[in-house]
């Protein structure tokens, strides 16, 4: 049982890199994907990777409350991928209710990073408690210049601070760039 992060910039392989990373820790896998397919990129997004990965694996589109569904999901596979959690986060963040967004509350953005941060903590300790090996996808959003609007300053804010938590959790932590996997922990 092995938990590893995954990260990297778009584009850089990472999805790729953590199929077959999951194909080498577990046999029977389910595949957690948590995009929303709200218009037509996304849904061309969607299709890609449905396509691009073995179809005996289970699918579940769910992006909260993961962590309810990994014991269930323990019962017949012995690994998970979770692609992606930066999505995740961008879901729970559009989903607050509320918020300016031109204009965010800090208090307001504080309770939607401490409830992605109890998310992503949940979601790796679910994982353990299963005896589940998981590779978990993420994007390093980190390394740009400052974003110019708000919520894009939170985003990339709260994102990086999940990321952290999990990278502190996790056994192993892989960064891609330009498909090159380099192992940081």
């Amino acid at each position: 049982m092995k938990i590893v992060l995954v990260t990297g910039g778009a584009r850089s392989g990472k999805s790729t890199f953590g199929e077959k990373y999951i194909a080498e820790l577990a046999d029977r896998i389910a595949y957690i994907a948590t995009a929303i397919p709200f218009d037509d990129e996304m849904k061309s997004r969607i299709s890609h990777h449905r396509s691009s990965r073995p179809q005996e694996w289970t699918t579940v589109e769910k992006y909260f409350e993961i962590d309810r569904v990994i014991p269930s999901i323990a019962v017949e596979h012995d690994g998970i991928i979770l692609d992606c959690v930066t999505i995740m986060v961008s879901n729970m963040m559009l989903e607050a209710p509320d918020v300016d967004w031109d204009q965010p509350d800090p208090a307001r953005i504080n309770e939607i990073q401490e409830a992605a941060l109890e998310h992503a903590k949940a979601i790796v300790s679910a994982m353990r408690a299963s005896g589940l090996s998981g590779v978990l996808i993420t994007n390093e959003i980190g390394m740009g210049i400052v974003p110019e609007n708000p919520m894009a300053r939170a985003f990339r804010d709260i994102a990086g601070r999940v990321n952290q938590a999990i990278a502190a959790m996790a056994d192993e932590v892989w960064l891609l760039v330009s498909g090159i996997p380099v192992k940081i922990k």
